[in-house]
């Protein structure tokens, strides 16, 4: 089966990786363009075109694909590349860029997406955050028909996979990569024999991830001690839960509820084992922060340099 593979992160190569590996024929990916990262800002290749290079796979990398847009002479080289393939399908994953109905028509299968939810729950940009912080039991990964719809299409296969309590965005990321990885090459092989179905969403219990914006990330003290540890452990590794003392932002990156009142943001203690801050409800251990500039330190070795004592207050008391 011939293949077009659109992506651009980690979560994407790690499907392009399974994909190779299973044998199945790549001849074009298409990736966002690229990206000036890191503390020069130089110009960095999205993980998905790395691997595409190193497999010497011919890389696209439109910055549209509407024909009547504003990038439109990009649409139209991108048009007449994956016309040149003549793929059976296109497979999708995080790439960042909304399908026009030329695209979706263009492969004899149409294009089947790696959704890293269980549709119809978080639809959107960013279903592995927003699942951990509304703090859902069990996750997975749906793969889906693609139409012009949000994540609308009909679902070929699911898997359901828990959420552990510990789980951050980056963790729970890896396992369902992979498990995204494992489900499209199912699907595909299906797809082969024609044995694969589509089966429309259901109309209930809909949600949407909705993209994860800087501003969120400042702790609100007033919230339960409960959603701030879950809005930790999603917003890790980006963009990170922070708050302020005496004007210093500090980065929280583990956290735990414990029993606890005062006024919101106030340190009821300060200890090796943690620094217990008050909450709306509850009150939270802080474990592991981060000062501006520094490296993330267990309580203990931050507290060495850093002076925080009984009864002062963190934060503004809103995000």
């Amino acid at each position: 089966m011939k293949l077009i593979f659109a992506g651009t992160p980690v979560f994407a190569r790690v499907a392009l990786e399974r994909l190779l590996g299973a044998g199945f024929d790549v001849p074009l990916v298409l990736t966002q363009p690229d990206r000036p990262a890191g503390r020069g800002m130089k110009l960095q290749a999205s993980p998905v075109k790395a691997l595409a290079l190193e497999h010497g796979i011919a890389v696209a990398q439109p910055r549209g694909l509407r024909l009547d847009g504003r990038y439109a002479d990009d649409a139209a080289a991108a048009r007449a590349a994956i016309e040149a393939v003549g793929a059976d399908a296109m497979v999708v994953a995080a790439y960042g860029l909304i399908l026009p109905r030329w695209v979706l028509d263009a492969p004899r299968l149409g294009c089947l997406n790696i959704h890293a939810s269980l549709l119809p729950r978080w639809r959107g940009a960013a279903p592995i955050h927003r699942a951990i912080e509304a703090g859902d039991a069990e996750t997975g990964v749906t793969i889906m028909q693609m139409d012009e719809g949000l994540d609308t299409g009909g679902m070929l296969l699911r898997e359901r996979l828990p959420i552990r309590g510990d789980d951050t965005t980056e963790r729970l990321h890896d396992r369902l990569a992979a498990l995204g990885g494992r489900l499209i090459v199912e699907a595909l092989e299906l797809a082969a024999c024609g044995g694969l179905r589509a089966e429309p969403q259901p109309a209930e219990g809909v949600t949407y991830a909705h993209k994860i914006e800087k501003a969120e990330a400042v702790i609100d003290w007033a919230q339960p001690a409960a959603l701030i540890e879950r809005r930790v452990r999603a917003f890790d590794p980006f963009p990170g839960a922070h708050t302020t003392h005496a004007g210093e932002a500090i980065k929280v990156w583990a956290a735990e509820p414990v029993a606890g009142a005062g006024r919101a943001g106030e340190v009821l203690a300060v200890g090796p084992e943690g620094i217990t801050v008050a909450c709306g409800e509850g009150a939270l251990r802080l474990t592991v922060l981060q000062r501006a500039g520094g490296k993330r330190l267990p309580v203990a070795d931050f507290l060495r340099g850093f002076a925080l004592a009984r009864g002062e207050s963190l934060g503004g008391g809103g995000a």
